[in-house]
């Protein structure tokens, strides 16, 4: 598939607020993506007021790849260290649907018009969620950054919505990804060496007591909602399926009952686009929210890593301190590394207390939003199901 199909193209895609974001010195938003095969180019619109930006409006066009670059030059910055970096967006995963198109077009010799075109608008559909899905965490990760203090003010951040032309970010090489790998290697062992390190701050804690569990409780949330969206999915195979049958069965009759068969079977047809509707809805507003939570809260237990990581330099900073002063050797070094080591852990506590506070009084808010406004799609979805009925039973009647 080399391109987006029309209705995707006209189609706003609603992103999921994740933040509280009440300035509008500087809004984000990707009004428009194209995907051409393994790769997808969204348009990235800014509008701001902030006079370090050269315009107050402009749209520059971006890849995936620059998205991961942005977010590892924000890890990779150690200022912001005591802050809890945006999950980077998955990568655009659009091969099913491609599979199944390419299967469609393989076979469109041994189906009618009619069957074809019916597969074809399915598929399609299928093809318009994926999509939906991989803009809305796109934006909503610009969208984190836009709305926090620092992040915002970031200069790669700027360069990222400003630069009109390709960033020539290029993906990591096998030597990068290796090193990637054992980097994590590395992190995990230290995780379990500094987790024997005692907490001097109950609310730092506390605070890892509520992320191990909260994110235990989100996964196993985010496989009951993928399971919940596949029924409906299921569901509106099954319609197809009824209303195939009943157009079959309507082809052998000669009788007033082919009426009624036609009917039912055109009934079924557009029930499955609404239960189509109905999983769609429900994967954006629920399921991607709880997978996106998923990451967050890990962003959150990595700022908690940093921050363990810093107060075991700080007490082996003091160990060296005394050992230097027992040997009367490099006293005054080590003086200076312990007090630069303290500064650093007293620095991180603080912005990780505000970060980790401001995480909880978000996931609130995101919550509340998305679960209102899917309830309001399931309730409209849920009427449009009553009027097909109530409009078939009035043709049956009448017939």
């Amino acid at each position: 598939m080399a391109s987006v199909p029309e209705e995707m193209e006209n189609e706003k895609v609603r992103s999921v607020s994740v933040d509280l974001n009440n300035d509008s010195s500087l809004m984000i938003d990707i009004p428009d993506a194209l995907c051409e095969r393994d790769k997808v180019k969204f348009t990235v619109h800014t509008k701001t007021t902030l006079g370090t930006f050269q315009k107050p409006e402009s749209s520059v066009p971006r890849q995936h790849e620059d998205f991961i670059w942005l977010h590892d030059t924000l890890v990779e910055t150690e200022e912001y260290a005591g802050l809890i970096i945006p999950p980077a967006p998955p990568k655009p995963d659009f091969e099913s649907p491609r599979e199944k198109m390419h299967k469609l077009g393989e076979g469109e010799a041994s189906m009618t018009k009619e069957e074809y075109a019916k597969m074809k608008q399915e598929l399609e559909a299928e093809y318009l969620a994926v999509f939906k899905k991989t803009v809305q965490v796109h934006e909503v990760f610009l969208q984190r950054l836009s709305s926090h203090p620092v992040f915002s003010k970031d200069r790669n951040f700027q360069i990222f919505l400003e630069y009109e032309q390709d960033l020539s970010v290029r993906r990591k090489n096998a030597k990068e990804m290796f090193g990637g790998f054992l980097k994590n290697m590395v992190k995990t062992a230290d995780e379990v060496i500094i987790s024997g390190i005692r907490e001097v701050d109950d609310f730092f804690d506390q605070e890892k007591t509520f992320l191990l569990d909260y994110f235990s409780k989100i996964k196993d949330s985010t496989a009951k909602a993928e399971r919940m969206t596949q029924s409906h999915k299921n569901v509106a195979d099954d319609y197809i399926l009824i209303s195939t049958s009943l157009n079959s069965l309507s082809a052998g009759e000669n009788t007033v009952l082919k009426g009624h068969l036609v009917k039912l079977a055109e009934l079924f047809e557009k029930l499955k686009k609404v239960e189509a509707r109905v999983a769609s809805d429900q994967e954006l507003k629920l399921t991607e929210l709880l997978r996106y939570y998923m990451r967050d809260i890990q962003a959150a237990k990595d700022l908690l890593y940093r921050r363990a990581r810093a107060l075991a330099n700080y007490e082996n900073s003091n160990k060296a301190l005394d050992k230097a002063r027992l040997k009367s050797k490099d006293v005054k070094q080590a003086e200076e590394q312990q007090q630069l080591c303290c500064r650093k852990f007293e620095m991180l506590s603080e912005s990780a207390k505000k970060e980790l506070t401001t995480f909880k009084a978000r996931r609130v808010v995101a919550f509340r939003k998305n679960l209102i406004e899917m309830a309001e799609l399931e309730i409209k979805h849920a009427k449009s199901n009553m009027s097909l009925l109530q409009n078939c039973i009035e043709l049956l009647k009448t017939n």
